[in-house]
C-alpha cells in the first residue's frame, strides 16, 4: 500500500491584514483550470458564508484518552461548521466540519485566527490545535492569534465521516500477504483493494467521494474565514497540508495573509515520482537510525550500519512466511512490521520505540512493532480504527491520477525497491493495482500535478527538513521558487519542524506570522536550534 503523508503528532507530543471586501463575504477569484473547482450560482454560498457558530466543549469530539485530556484544557473549544457536499448543488446535502478554537491571549494584539491542518491527509486538525495550543502556550502566536483547528470533510469529528472497512476487514488486510509477485498473488492482492474502493462506495456514498478532494477542503476553508470574521486567511500546513494551503491560494488569492507551508509536496510531481521520492527518504532517514543505533547497547542490526538494511531484511522477511504470534490473538506480518518501522522514522523521539522493537523482533517477539503500527493505522486498543486511513485512500484518489495499467504498477513498485531496499521483501516488484484503480467512475479525479501560478499572492514562508523521511527537502525548495516565497531550511532527520521546540525555527516562522517578515536569505536552522 501507498506510505502515508502526515505530519508526526507523536513528534509533537515529545517536546494584520486588511482588505476592501466585507468581513466574511465570499470574494471568490477564478480558480486555476487545475483546481476543476465546480462553478456555484453568484449568492448561493451566503447562507453558509453567514452561519453563526455555537462554540462549547470539544469532548464530544474525543474518542481516546489522549485526546479527551487535550481536548478537555482550559478554554479549548469546538463547534460544528456547515458546507455543502458538492459546491456546484449548494441546495442539496451538507457536510458538518468539526472545528476548534483557542482564543489569543491579548485580545488587544489579536491579529487574527491561526488555521493550521496536519496534513495525511486524513489527519485530524483538531488534534493538532489541542497539542499546540500547549507547545505555544506563553508565545508570541498564541497572544495575537486564535489558533483554529479542523477537521476537513470526511475526517475525524467531521461529518459524514469517510468509511470503507470494518475493524476485523482492516486488521485482515494488514495481516495479508501483498507482496507475492505471481498471477495469483497479484490477484490476491487486488481483490483486497477492490474490496476497499467497494467499501469505501457502499458505507461512505458516492456523492460524498466525488467532492471529498483537496479541491473541496480549500473551499471549505474559505467559508471557514468567512465565518471566523477573518478578511484574510492566516495559514499553518503541515505535510500534505501544505498541498491544502497552495490549492486554496490558486482558489483564493486575494483571501491570503500568510501561509507557512512547512514538509512540502512538490506540487507538479508525478504521483508515481513522489512515492518513489519518499520511499527514498525513508530510506535515508533509516539509514541515520541505523548509525545512531549503532552506538547504543544490544542494537538489534549490529555495530556495522552499511549493513543496516541487510539486517533489517533478514529479520523481517521471514514474516512473510511465519509471522509473529502475539498475546492478544493478532500476528507481526511483514506488513505490519514495515509499518511500525516506517512510523517511528518520522520522528527521531521514537527511535528508542524502533530499538527496542527491533531487539524484541529478534528474540521472536512482536508488541513493540505492533503498537508503532498500531499507532500509524490509529487502531484503538478495542480494536476500532478512526477514519484516518479510509479518508487518506479516499482524498488521495481523486487528488491525484491513477495508475491503471498493471505496467505501469510493475515499473513503480521496481522503482519503489530500488529507492528503499531496507522495506524490499525480495520477492521482486508486483504488477498488483491499489485501490485508486476500482475507484468507482462516479468519483472522478478532481486534482493532479502542476505548477502554481498565483500572480500577486502574499509571498508565503516554506519550511523543508534536510532529511525529511516523508516530504524531500528539495520539494520545499522547488515549492517555494514556484510561489514565489522565502525558504527556511531546518537541519535534520524528522519530518517537519514549526512549533516542535526549535527554537531557531520558531522565532523565523512566528516573525512571519505576526508580521510577514520573510526568512533571511538562506535561512538555515541546525541540527537542535
Amino acid at each position: 500500500m501507498p506510505l502515508r503523508w502526515g505530519v508526526a503528532l507523536a513528534a509533537l507530543l515529545t517536546l494584520a491584514g486588511c482588505a476592501d471586501a466585507v468581513p466574511g463575504a465570499p470574494t471568490t477569484a477564478a480558480p486555476a483550470a487545475s483546481s476543476s473547482a465546480p462553478a456555484t450560482p453568484p449568492g448561493a454560498l451566503d447562507r453558509f458564508y453567514g452561519q453563526q457558530l455555537t462554540w462549547g466543549s470539544c469532548l464530544p469530539f474525543a474518542t481516546t484518552d489522549d485526546q479527551r485530556q487535550f481536548y478537555g484544557q482550559p478554554g479549548f473549544e469546538c463547534s460544528k461548521l456547515e458546507v455543502p457536499i458538492d459546491y456546484a448543488n449548494p441546495t442539496g446535502r451538507t457536510a458538518q466540519i468539526a472545528v476548534s478554537r483557542l482564543r489569543a491571549t491579548d485580545a488587544g494584539q489579536r491579529i487574527g485566527s491561526l488555521v493550521i491542518n496536519p496534513g495525511g491527509p486524513g489527519a485530524s486538525g483538531i488534534e493538532l490545535a489541542s497539542q499546540l495550543a500547549i507547545l505555544t502556550q506563553g508565545t508570541e502566536v498564541a497572544r495575537r492569534f486564535d489558533l483554529v483547528g479542523f477537521d476537513p470533510r470526511g475526517i475525524g469529528g467531521s461529518t459524514p465521516t469517510v468509511r470503507c472497512l470494518t475493524g476485523p476487514e482492516q486488521d485482515a488486510q494488514r495481516a495479508a500477504d501483498i507482496t507475492d509477485p505471481s498471477p495469483a498473488g497479484v490477484a490476491r492482492a487486488e481483490g483486497l483493494s477492490r474490496q476497499t474502493a467497494d467499501g469505501c462506495a457502499q458505507k461512505t456514498g458516492v456523492d460524498m467521494l466525488a467532492n471529498v478532494g483537496t479541491r473541496d477542503v480549500a473551499r471549505d476553508i474559505d467559508v471557514l474565514r468567512g465565518v471566523l470574521k477573518d478578511q484574510k486567511l492566516t495559514y499553518l500546513g503541515y505535510s500534505y497540508g501544505t498541498r491544502i494551503g497552495y490549492t486554496y491560494a490558486e482558489q483564493f488569492p486575494q483571501n491570503v495573509r500568510a501561509m507557512v507551508l512547512d514538509g512540502a509536496l512538490a506540487p507538479d510531481q508525478d504521483p508515481t515520482d513522489e512515492v518513489v521520492e519518499q520511499g527514498r527518504g525513508f530510506q535515508g532517514t533509516f539509514e541515520a537510525f541505523a548509525k545512531d543505533c549503532a552506538t547504543k547497547p544490544g542494537c538489534a542490526l549490529g555495530t556495522d550500519p552499511t549493513q543496516a538494511t541487510a539486517r533489517f531484511q533478514a529479520m523481517t522477511r521471514p514474516l512473510l512466511t511465519k509471522p509473529v504470534a502475539l498475546p492478544d490473538g493478532r500476528v507481526l506480518s511483514f506488513n505490519d512490521a514495515q509499518q511500525g518501522t516506517i512510523q517511528s522514522l518520522y520522528a527521531t523521539s521514537l527511535w528508542p520505540d524502533l530499538r527496542q522493537g527491533l531487539a524484541e523482533l529478534a528474540q521472536g517477539r512482536g508488541q513493540t512493532l505492533m503498537g508503532l503500527a498500531d499507532q500509524y493505522y490509529d487502531r484503538a486498543p478495542n480494536g476500532t480504527y478512526s477514519p484516518q486511513q479510509d479518508a487518506f485512500n479516499a482524498v488521495r484518489c481523486v487528488d491525484d491520477p491513477r495508475v491503471t495499467d498493471p505496467a505501469e504498477a510493475l515499473q513503480r513498485s521496481e522503482r519503489y525497491n530500488e529507492a528503499a531496499p531496507f522495506l524490499d521483501s525480495g520477492r521482486g516488484a508486483s504488477a498488483a493495482l491499489d485501490a485508486c484503480a476500482f475507484w468507482p467512475p462516479q468519483a472522478p479525479v478532481t486534482g493532479g500535478p502542476h505548477v502554481p501560478q498565483i500572480p500577486g499572492l502574499a509571498p508565503p514562508l516554506v519550511v523543508s527538513t534536510t532529511g525529511d523521511p516523508a516530504t524531500p527537502y528539495q520539494a520545499g525548495v522547488d515549492l517555494a521558487k514556484a510561489l514565489n516565497g522565502s525558504l527556511l531550511t531546518k537541519v535534520g532527520d524528522q519530518h517537519t519542524a514549526s512549533f516542535q521546540g526549535f527554537r531557531c525555527v520558531d522565532d523565523i516562522v512566528t516573525r512571519y506570522l505576526v508580521a510577514n517578515t520573510p526568512a533571511p536569505a538562506d535561512a538555515r536552522c541546525p541540527e537542535n536550534g
